[in-house]
């Protein structure tokens, strides 16, 4: 990537982080603070073609709010970027989805990923998934800064 591409990147994790604060304060619904989460990512972040939830139903996950093209409805727990995120319990950063073993295609034009687990009680409750249709489009910057949007997510909700 030339320098130009990464300031084309740069965006202000602070504030992000702030405004999503303020979004889904006052609200502890899962659903509605998913949807609004999802669709602030996908306003805010350039070069993404989706981002939204997963969460965890027996032993898969099932698709949550979301923005973007339609989505796979279940992803065995285990399988695929955001399967592995869940029985993991860690953040998977992937660079090029095709040379991620197992990798699931639910959107052809995604060329990198990054999800975050969702813990709660301990447990892993779901994944917060962002796809891009750029090649190693998230930087260690934006994993920290997802996760940190990952655990205002799951402070907000019961």
């Amino acid at each position: 990537m030339t320098n130009q591409d990464h300031a084309h990147h740069r965006i202000n994790h602070e504030l992000l982080a702030a405004q999503a604060e303020a979004l889904l304060s006052g609200q502890r619904h899962r659903i509605a603070n998913a949807a609004n989460l999802s669709a602030l990512i996908y306003q805010e972040l350039p070069d993404v073609n989706w981002a939204g939830f997963y969460f965890v139903e027996d032993d898969r996950l099932v698709l949550g709010p979301f923005q973007g093209k339609p989505a796979c409805v279940e992803i065995p727990i285990g399988q695929g970027v955001c399967g592995t995120a869940a029985k993991l319990n860690q953040v998977q950063r992937v660079a090029d989805v095709h040379q991620f073993d197992g990798h699931i295609v639910c959107d052809s034009d995604s060329e990198s990923e990054l999800v975050v687990p969702l813990v709660k009680g301990g447990f892993v409750i779901g994944v917060l998934d962002i796809d891009s249709p750029t090649a190693g489009r998230f930087s260690e910057a934006d994993e920290h800064a997802l996760t940190q949007l990952a655990k205002i997510y799951e402070n907000s909700i019961d």
